[in-house]
């Protein structure tokens, strides 16, 4: 362990330069009298490592001096090769960058380290886009992975939800990040600090400006802290349901993690013919019609009264398409008027964690926080009331 954490101070002093013992003690998660033993003990090996006094001294190493020591063990160098993510980096452009480093990093490492034969890629591999879901298109991302590396401002035309539906945009890149298979784009707007969906990007110039980066910003959790928010804003309503014990059940593989953690945590006791009432979130009517449905006649809406409307004139719907069994017309007959559910023909609107303006997503059709993978429906069945 000692051997171990003498290599990691070594290696600390070599990239970042003067470090101070407090420094490397929370580095090391050691004592500041542990790093003041450690750094004799270097010293005494021949280590040109010295101290220097005074408010903005500390501990650094002989300018010029670099070990070519790198305490690799063999779980370290097997995770530098799960590092290499092949599909993002290309999409990055940075495809060929990576493929050159790997086989430099082989020709590095000792023969028992070397991964022959990529061994840690035939065992592990990342598939990074939900089911069901083609490939976003992103031909403006290795620009933006440029302008970002570079600390460039960009001009932008970006389509989103809310009219204007196209509008042009400067930022400030800060970083992108890669959520379920899409790529976003973290950026300082008019001082505030937005995320906008890569896909959604129509047009963009790199432009021969310097970006603004806020002093101390960790992408990272500026991310954490914009999903949660995203999370916690997305369903803005409730829905009041009854249903039968066994929907309820089922909520867990086909509403989206936050309704069906409502519906198990708010409903109530069982009553005599098997149904539980309970309250669950929904982004909107709409979106709530979506979600019931998916529970077929084992779910009643109780409020609001424009959701439980809009599911009646859906069931009419349906009715008049389904007749019962021995009712129904030949296949080849049509109806003799088409039924039509009440209210918009446009479909339900898609919310994204896009870029917040003016309390409206900025952004474009990412799914729904409603939107699930395709698991086996509740079989509906007609319940005696």
């Amino acid at each position: 362990m000692r051997a171990s954490r003498l290599v990691s101070l070594l290696l600390l002093l070599q990239a970042r330069g003067r470090m101070t013992a407090a420094e490397l003690a929370d580095a090391l998660e050691v004592s500041v009298r542990t790093v003041y033993r450690d750094v004799e003990s270097l010293g005494a090996a021949g280590v040109p490592v010295y101290a220097e006094r005074g408010p903005a001294g500390g501990y650094r190493l002989l300018d010029g001096y670099r070990t070519r020591l790198t305490g690799l063990t063999a779980g370290e160098a097997e995770a530098l090769f799960l590092v290499g993510v092949p599909g993002p980096a290309a999409e990055l452009g940075l495809g060929s960058v990576l493929a050159t480093a790997e086989l430099k990093l082989r020709a590095a490492l000792p023969a028992d380290l070397a991964d022959p034969g990529g061994r840690i890629r035939q065992r592990f591999h990342l598939d990074a886009p939900s089911w069901f879901r083609e490939p976003e298109p992103t031909p403006h991302l290795a620009a933006l992975a440029t302008s970002v590396w570079e600390d460039r401002r960009v001009r932008v035309r970006y389509r989103r939800w809310q009219a204007p539906r196209e509008v042009t945009r400067t930022l400030d890149p800060l970083g992108v990040v890669l959520k379920a298979g899409r790529w976003y784009l973290v950026a300082a707007a008019s001082g505030q600090v937005r995320t906008y969906r890569v896909g959604a990007i129509l047009e963009l110039t790199v432009l021969d400006e310097p970006a603004e980066r806020p002093a101390g910003f960790d992408l990272a959790a500026c991310w954490q802290e914009h999903a949660e928010r995203y999370e916690r804003g997305v369903y803005r309503a409730e829905a009041r349901v009854r249903m039968t014990v066994a929907a309820l059940a089922q909520t867990t593989h086909l509403f989206p993690p936050a309704m069906s953690r409502a519906a198990q945590d708010h409903a109530g006791a069982p009553d005599a013919d098997g149904w539980v009432t309970t309250t669950v979130p929904i982004e909107s009517v709409r979106h709530g019609r979506v979600e019931m449905l998916k529970l077929g006649a084992q779910v009643e809406v109780l409020a609001p009264p424009e959701l439980r409307e809009l599911l009646a004139g859906t069931a009419h719907a349906l009715a008049a398409l389904y007749p019962p069994p021995g009712d129904a017309p030949a296949r080849d007959q049509k109806p003799d008027r088409p039924a039509r559910e009440p209210g918009p023909d446009a479909p339900a609107r898609e919310s994204t964690p896009g870029d917040a303006e003016a309390g409206e997503s900025e952004s474009g059709d990412a799914p729904t926080a409603g939107t699930s993978a395709r698991v086996p429906a509740v079989e509906a069945v007609a319940v005696r009331r």
